[in-house]
């Protein structure tokens, strides 16, 4: 073999391995997430024993949403997005305002912190929310996965903004000015009157006697999902696609 053939062949075969890195390139990007949330199996496990461990059924909390809530913080945590991997907050919509349907959980020692009443946007419906919105003056509540950010003090006095992480569902959470404050109408005597607590613009919003140490708690990065059973959720939210998978 001559040299100008030795040197079309080397050519040749350098192309076809910078090819063959480009076209895998994409595939392999694509399994980091995967290859880390399987690998991280047993330690889901884990967690999802704590549901039982905490009798959280005999408090209301769906299992379907607990088992969501736990695969899909996993996923943020396997994607950088959580800093603070000891505490999720579930929020359950599949129960009824006049239930304590806010969860705060201690992952780490696999303690319940808190349990109370949350409420849900005003056109999300009356007393059970069964309709959600991700647009703008929509006075609905958003489904789906947030990160919790920074504290402030706003128009609602002390509060907490919230970073939907899922497109379409959720993600305008920050410019809808959706974020976790105290609000009076969420009161368990409103309950005795009406039957129900009163309802936000799309705000998480929590009681007053205990919101600073709710707030205090799941402040700056950590996971909080908040939980129907809704098709449309459930066949458009890419997280729960991945975590299916």
């Amino acid at each position: 073999m001559n040299k100008k053939s030795i040197i079309i062949l080397f050519s040749f075969t350098l192309c076809f391995l910078c090819a063959s890195i480009v076209l895998s390139a994409p595939d392999n990007n694509k399994n980091i997430v995967s290859t880390a949330v399987n690998n991280d199996a047993n330690n889901i496990n884990s967690k999802l024993i704590i549901y039982d461990s905490l009798q959280l059924n005999e408090l209301g909390l769906s299992r379907a949403a607990f088992e969501k809530a736990i695969k899909g913080y996993s996923y943020l945590l396997a994607t950088g997005k959580i800093k603070n991997e000891n505490i999720i907050s579930i929020i359950d919509f599949s129960l009824s305002s006049d239930k304590k349907r806010l969860f705060v959980i201690d992952l780490q020692n696999g303690e319940l912190l808190y349990n109370t009443f949350v409420a849900h946007g005003k056109k999300s419906g009356q007393k059970l929310p069964t309709i959600f919105s991700n647009k703008m003056e929509s006075k609905k509540s958003s489904l789906g996965f947030f990160v919790t950010g920074e504290t402030y003090v706003g128009h609602c006095g002390y509060s907490m903004r919230l970073q939907g992480e899922e497109k379409g569902i959720n993600d305008n959470a920050f410019r809808r000015g959706i974020v976790m404050h105290s609000a009076a109408y969420v009161d368990e005597n409103i309950i005795e009157g009406q039957g129900f607590i009163g309802r936000s613009f799309g705000c998480p919003a929590i009681p007053a006697n205990i919101y600073k140490e709710i707030i205090g708690t799941i402040q700056n990065g950590t996971c909080l999902f908040i939980y129907s059973p809704d098709k449309f959720y459930e066949t458009h939210s890419q997280i729960i696609k991945q975590i299916k998978a």
